[in-house]
């Protein structure tokens, strides 16, 4: 998987790669290059007592390490620009995919996951990258050329090389054997360290409130306990690994200075050569060990790009359809047709057959009990799920078969749950229309009711706005939102249950000046309170998925039991 993903992001980069691989090699060639001059030095110069052989091949050998250091130096630079490269290529990927996923693949995954594949993963294989080009590009060489050298200096004597070359690669194989499924599982507890820590820092006012810190704390200790155990369990793997690796190069040095001390006593081998070959083998050695270095690196590495992967390759199961179909008009016009949903792996359906209008220049609320679908209803509007049986319909065609930029700019959406964005004030109004003036502005927050607080706060509209607009209340943020959807002036608004926060003072100014400025617009209120649709022009009633009423609120009361029932438990039976 990580070879996958690296053939699709790294070929951008081919210039980058291919200097960074002919640097190394021509590093490598002279690494391999310089035992031999070594051996010239004790053997034509120390050997005969030549000191002018000495300087002159030392001067050499100072020059190729100079242009060793220039050469590293360059490699390295081009190797961080292909890794960061990369990096920000696969972040930016995994960040595309998620803007198309639906609501279906947001719970598939969670947010803590994506969080961590998108920050921890990438650095992971972004440094398996980087030392890759680096490292493991130079292992095969000097331990290829390291091998041939060395029998070029005396065959006999190369045949250690035999048992150390196995011995080695039979710890490494067992490394990567044993550490692949634990890199998984790592990657697996910083989701769950994550998960933890972001409800924690979410929530911290309901922790503290129900005096559950010390539980959550015990929360976050099993969740930290885990990712240490498994972190633990890995690099004993590598303590006991690396003394391995240390006694088979000690024991390979001992070898081949016993074997290489008889030749040079015979005569059948030069001392220089002797110094030589131990170089050589040295280099094989470091060969190996950077190998062993890599070996640590792989798995997580391999793991981080499985986790990648499975974003990046994940089809959403809402998408453009192949050839949109552009409505004839723009009415609109939202309309249900038999309209069943159930959500993944459910075992019953959320919303059973419904069917009814919601016209341009009418309100339309939508009321009923908790877990009614009210909400569910609007996802179908927005495609954030499809419907599993009938059609939804805007302008006239079924919202599957729109593109969906088409058919999100003809939306104005406002959530349950109203979330601003780090920035100003303005920023954020003009989240949906980018072009809209201040006039503009002040006059959506106007219809919002939102125009006094702006005024009062520092630098009105560059006033500026924390993350989730944490620095406003709860009332404020909502009328915000709206203001925001205003200033879009979509043909469809969709009210989410977002006037639950405001008073009644404030929520009935802002329906009268939301009827007057929406004009011909559609406009949909979910809504929990009566009060809120009230003289809504048509009022659709939800009972656990079904349709049990539509009409005015005085048609309701008249012909709608469970209508009429919420209306008597909210403003009294007078009221009713």
């Amino acid at each position: 998987m990580l070879i996958r993903l690296l053939r699709r992001f790294v070929p951008k980069y081919r210039t980058e790669v291919a200097i960074v691989t002919v640097l190394v090699f021509i590093q490598s060639i002279a690494n391999l290059y310089l035992p031999n001059l070594n051996a010239d030095i004790i053997n034509n110069g120390v050997a005969k007592g030549d000191t002018d052989y000495i300087w002159r091949t030392g001067a050499v050998m100072l020059a190729v390490t100079l242009v060793l250091g220039v050469l590293a130096i360059i490699s390295v630079y081009f190797a961080s620009r292909a890794s960061m490269g990369v990096g920000r290529d696969v972040r930016g990927a995994v960040f595309e995919r998620v803007q198309h996923f639906s609501a279906r693949e947001m719970t598939r995954f969670g947010t803590p996951s994506l969080i961590t594949r998108n920050t921890n993963d990438v650095q992971q294989v972004q440094l398996f990258l980087q030392i890759a080009l680096t490292i493991l590009l130079t292992a095969p060489i000097l331990a290829i050329g390291g091998v041939i050298m060395a029998i070029r200096e005396n065959a006999t004597l190369s045949l250690t090389l035999v048992v150390i070359v196995p011995l080695m690669a039979g710890v490494i194989g067992t490394l990567v054997a044993i550490s692949v499924p634990l890199f998984r599982q790592m990657q697996g507890r910083v989701d769950k360290i994550t998960e933890v820590l972001r409800e924690q820092i979410m929530g911290i006012r309901v922790v503290r409130a129900f005096i559950r810190t010390e539980s959550e704390q015990r929360r976050f200790d099993r969740a930290n306990g885990d990712l240490t155990a498994t972190a633990l369990r890995v690099n004993r793997i590598f303590a006991l690994a690396m003394p391995s690796l240390l006694g088979i190069m000690n024991l390979s040095t001992v070898a081949v200075l016993w074997f290489g001390g008889h030749l040079v006593d015979s005569g059948a081998m030069p001392i220089g050569n002797l110094t030589a070959f131990l170089m050589y083998i040295f280099q094989i050695l470091f060969a190996v060990m950077m190998a062993v270095f890599m070996v640590i690196l792989v798995p997580r590495a391999e793991a981080s790009a499985q986790r990648i992967e499975d974003v990046v390759r994940t089809i959403p199961s809402v998408s453009d359809p192949a050839t949109p179909v552009e409505p004839e008009r723009n009415t609109g016009m939202v309309e249900m047709r038999d309209v069943t949903f159930a959500y993944p792996h459910s075992e019953r359906a959320v919303l059973h057959d419904l069917s009814f209008a919601m016209r341009p220049g009418t309100i339309t609320g939508i009321i009923g009990g908790t877990g009614s679908g009210k909400t569910t209803l609007l996802t179908l509007v927005t495609r954030g799920f499809d419907a599993t049986g009938g059609a939804v319909l805007v302008d006239g065609v079924d919202v599957r078969e729109q593109s969906l930029d088409r058919l999100w700019s003809r939306i104005g959406l406002v959530p349950q749950t109203a979330y601003l964005f780090k920035g100003t004030v303005a920023d954020n109004l003009r989240f949906g229309n980018p072009d809209a003036t201040d006039a503009e502005l002040w006059r959506a927050l106007e219809v919002a009711q939102a125009r006094d607080f702006v005024a009062a706060m520092v630098g009105e509209l560059e006033a500026a706005i924390d993350q989730g607009g944490t620095n406003v209340s709860g009332g404020q943020r909502q009328r915000l939102a709206i203001a925001r959807a205003l200033v879009k002036r979509p043909a469809i608004y969709l009210f989410d249950d977002c006037f639950s926060a405001l008073d009644a003072a404030t929520d009935a100014r802002l329906r009268r000046a939301l009827r007057a400025e929406t004009g011909d617009a559609n406009v949909v209120i979910v809504a929990q309170r009566v009060s809120t649709i009230l003289h809504a022009d048509q009022i659709v009633v939800l009972d656990e998925g079904r349709v049990v009423g539509i009409g005015t609120h005085d048609e309701l009361m008249a012909g709608c039991v469970e209508y009429r029932e919420i209306v008597e438990s909210q403003l009294g039976e007078a009221a009713a």
